[in-house]
């Protein structure tokens, strides 16, 4: 018995999906100018900059890190080089108050939230002063007060987190959203599909984040996906998706603050 209304056919259909493509929400041309059809969101000065400082803080801190940890000054670190606009153009437009559960190359919404140098090295030191005194391995970050979740090792763990305290955003009637990041790697794993389907059946205000660089570790996505990547997934949970231009910073704020819409106004989780 199926629980979904369908066309009904007397002989055997079988379909692929594989002439179905999801189409690529983009703003910015290469030379950063708009599309002609394009009209960028409206963003004021103040948050103009403070993104552009969030970027510019994330990219020194990488550089320096990264040399850090290749002189064994560090046990590791991992990069949001090349990721900014993904991750903090996404995070400009979230409410200050909504929950990030992130993997391990979101420093950038943190450094966007106000996550000082200090604390940062604080952290990839675990001197004193880190928050979980040294118990964590660098860049395993967190902040109660930024409502940033502690960072776990193990991949995706934080997808079905984010759709259990989505879910009691809900409950307690608070008008935010939780949102997490992760690779495309971490969407193979099963804890991708136990939090897609919680959120959907329980409408939750959860928004699911997919960063597709391309590969898992060194896995090539092409090795991982025999469809059109992750996104199409979404159709399996009958849940709202859009595909970005990751490097397109007003692109990533302009759908993260429609997803947030969705996910806050109408219980409507989003991949």
């Amino acid at each position: 018995m199926t629980t979904t209304k369908s066309k009904v056919v007397y002989s055997p259909v079988f379909t692929d999906g594989a002439e179905f493509r999801i189409p690529t929400f983009k703003l910015l041309k290469q030379d950063g100018k708009l599309y002609k059809s394009a009209k960028a969101p409206d963003l004021d000065k103040d948050k103009a900059l403070r993104i552009y400082r969030a970027m510019v803080t994330t990219r020194i801190l990488d550089e320096r890190m990264l040399a850090a940890q290749r002189q064994g000054r560090l046990s590791f670190y991992m990069q949001c080089t090349g990721e900014e606009a993904a991750v903090i153009g996404s995070a400009a437009a979230l409410d200050d108050g909504d929950m990030i559960m992130a993997q391990y190359r979101e420093q950038g919404a943190l450094a966007y939230r106000g996550f000082t140098i200090d604390e940062f090295m604080n952290q990839l030191f675990g001197n004193e002063m880190d928050y979980g005194k040294g118990r964590q391995m660098p860049v395993h970050y967190g902040s109660k007060k930024l409502n940033y979740m502690t960072i776990s090792s193990p991949l995706a763990t934080q997808i079905p987190q984010a759709a259990g305290y989505a879910y009691g955003q809900k409950l307690r009637g608070e008008g935010l959203c939780t949102i997490t990041y992760f690779g495309e790697g971490a969407a193979s794993e099963g804890d991708f599909h136990a939090a897609l389907n919680m959120a959907a059946v329980h409408r939750v205000p959860v928004i699911f984040l997919c960063r597709n660089n391309g590969y898992a570790i060194s896995t090539p996505a092409v090795e991982q996906f025999a469809a059109d990547g992750v996104a199409p997934r979404a159709y399996g949970y009958k849940m709202d998706v859009i595909r970005v231009d990751g490097n397109d910073i007003l692109a990533m704020y302009q759908a993260t603050q429609e997803a947030r819409k969705l996910a806050v106004e109408h219980n409507r989780p989003v991949l």
